[in-house]
């Protein structure tokens, strides 16, 4: 019988180094910035677009990240590693699409709240998931050295991870894998430009705005690539996620 990685201290999990310890630091960072996103809603500006932006950089290098080194360890120790793996991945693919129309919204927008509720509900269910399901599992066909491989494995990966949303590119190597650089630089410079903007107060807007939509089509250009796109497995093709059915 397995027991959710919510229930058990760092020791259990292989210490502060292990994969889970790490994950578990990360959903319990999430849950901030998801009440952060809450707070700052009805004020929106520019103090709710950081939260939200804060939010996207911390579930798009950790999924990133777990696609390429945990969801593959996952797939080689457990029997059920698979569609266990697939079923995140399909969480993954909802939160891509959800952030994705969350990010052409406004806060003024009636719709930006009730989107911002179902990215979280997402959020939600794909901790759950992870928590009590896979990486229980893995806890028990690994010991803890292992766990802290996977640990700082993931952890480099996330350094070079996108930080947007990508719901075209593959979620599987080896597209997911090739994705990782031409992405992650493009996604950081917008990121870095954004923080321009904000320290300009605004003053150079037109032309920021003007590289930023350079740099996004460049984006798409990149992950329309047929090499990028490699590994997808049709349940998590873009407009296949769970989100679908649900409206």
């Amino acid at each position: 019988m397995t027991t959710s990685i919510a229930h058990q201290d760092t020791a259990d999990m292989g210490g502060p180094l292990s994969i889970l310890t790490l994950q578990r630091r990360d959903h319990e960072r999430l849950d901030r910035l998801m009440d952060r996103a809450r707070r700052t809603l009805a004020a929106g500006g520019v103090e709710h677009e950081v939260a939200l932006r804060a939010l996207a950089r911390l579930v798009f290098t950790h999924a990133f990240a777990e696609e390429a080194v945990l969801f593959p360890a996952a797939r080689r120790v457990l029997p059920e590693g698979d569609p266990l793996s697939l079923h995140i991945e399909q969480e993954h693919q909802e939160v891509d699409e959800l952030v994705s129309r969350l990010d052409r919204s406004s806060p003024s927008d009636p719709e930006h709240a009730e989107l911002m509720e179902r990215t979280f509900a997402a959020l939600d269910e794909d901790v759950r998931s992870e928590e009590d399901d896979l990486l229980p599992r893995l806890q028990q066909e690994l010991g803890p050295w292992q766990l802290r491989a996977l640990g700082l494995q993931w952890g480099l990966l996330r350094l070079t991870s996108p930080t947007r949303p990508h719901p075209v590119v593959s979620r599987r190597p080896p597209g997911q894998v090739l994705s990782a650089l031409p992405l992650t630089v493009l996604d950081r410079a917008r990121d870095r430009l954004q923080q321009v903007g904000e320290a300009l107060g605004g003053r150079a807007d037109g032309v920021l705005t003007a590289v930023d939509d350079a740099l996004a089509g460049a984006s798409g250009v990149v992950e329309r690539l047929p090499v990028i796109r490699t590994g997808e497995r049709p349940e998590t093709d873009r407009g296949t996620a769970p989100d679908r059915a649900r409206a």
